[in-house]
């Protein structure tokens, strides 16, 4: 297509992806949150937002109804979302890597995984928890996922405002 630009520059989104361990409680959480604040940051281009779970238990299945009802109830949409499972290209294919907690960190890498592409959600957290890993509600009641979506919550306007240069939130 020689001849038609228009000028402007085309820059590609920054791929993020969330990791959690079967891709339907914390991660999908996460992916929605993120995606969600940059977009009314007017910044939702400038991301590709993606979420897989270390372990295939859950392929296919949508994120857990506490889950989606505490993201629900938060003004977020979660029923779209189907568990992936993380595989080397997932790790080989974006920019950043956010692990919910250590273990997640560490399949990442043993995957192959850039060690200065994977974080922590939590390294991003306001409130500064002595437990580095956001806690896995899986077996718990609604009030835990209410708890765990505010910390993602926190954790994610920072982080965005970290990847989108002080423009998030203006």
């Amino acid at each position: 297509m020689a001849g038609s630009t228009t000028g402007a520059a085309v820059t590609a989104p920054l791929r993020v992806c969330f990791v959690c361990t079967g891709n339907i409680c914390r991660s999908p959480m996460a992916d929605v949150v993120f995606r969600a604040l940059a977009e009314r940051a007017g910044s939702g281009d400038r991301f590709a937002v993606t979420s897989r779970g270390t372990g295939d238990w859950h392929v296919g299945q949508q994120a857990d109804a506490r889950g989606r009802d505490a993201m629900r109830r938060a003004g977020y949409d979660g029923e779209a979302h189907r568990a992936a499972q993380l595989a080397a290209a997932d790790v080989a294919g974006n920019d950043l890597l956010v692990a919910l907690d250590r273990g997640h960190a560490e399949a990442m890498l043993r995957l192959g995984a850039d060690p200065d592409r994977v974080v922590l959600l939590t390294e991003f957290d306001p409130e500064h928890p002595e437990d580095p890993d956001v806690f896995d509600p899986y077996y718990s009641e609604q009030p835990v996922y209410d708890r765990v979506l505010a910390q993602v919550e926190r954790s994610c306007a920072v982080l965005l405002e970290r990847l989108d240069g002080g423009r998030a939130g203006a």
